[in-house]
């Protein structure tokens, strides 16, 4: 089962550089995210949320690829990369994986103009050597689904100074 955490910033872009940072632990084992999404609230209000994966560009490769390879069959590769690619396009487009965007919208919503917030599900972490690389980031957890003692730690890493 996967874990919930979701850490307001209060600048535009923390929340990118503590993903960025969360990246390079899953790069080293570290951690395992199923999901990692910015939001950003900027200074007219309006929220939008920077998906790790662009799910659209994704279904347009990958439905060029295989629209390719079935025009080549019919002997018509170019019609078939431009029907697979907006068939891929358009199914990527409606797919939604992992944290539910309309959740994250709504949440985001609340905070502040000028702002952002990191939502990130996580599969399993090494919580110790985590939470010491995200020690002194600051922010504040706006929800998670971690026991009251982890969220505490958590807070405390985030709010804690850098060594």
């Amino acid at each position: 089962m996967s874990t919930l955490v979701v850490i307001e910033y209060e600048d535009l872009y923390k929340a990118e550089e503590v993903r960025l940072k969360l990246l390079r632990m899953q790069k080293d084992f570290l951690i395992d995210m199923e999901d990692a999404v910015v939001a950003v609230k900027d200074d007219t209000g309006k929220v939008k949320l920077h998906q790790a994966v662009n799910l659209t560009a994704a279904g347009a490769m990958s439905g060029g690829f295989w629209g390719a390879l079935i025009g080549l069959i019919f002997l018509n590769p170019l019609l078939g990369v431009a029907a697979g690619a907006a068939a891929g396009a358009v199914s990527g487009a409606l797919t939604d994986v992992g944290i539910n965007d309309k959740f994250m919208k709504d949440l985001a919503a609340g905070m502040h103009s000028g702002s952002s917030a990191l939502f990130v599900l996580v599969r399993k972490a090494t919580p110790d050597r985590v939470l010491e690389e995200l020690q002194g980031t600051g922010g504040k957890v706006l929800k998670t689904s971690l026991t009251h003692e982890n969220e505490t730690k958590l807070q405390a890493a985030l709010s804690a100074a850098k060594k």
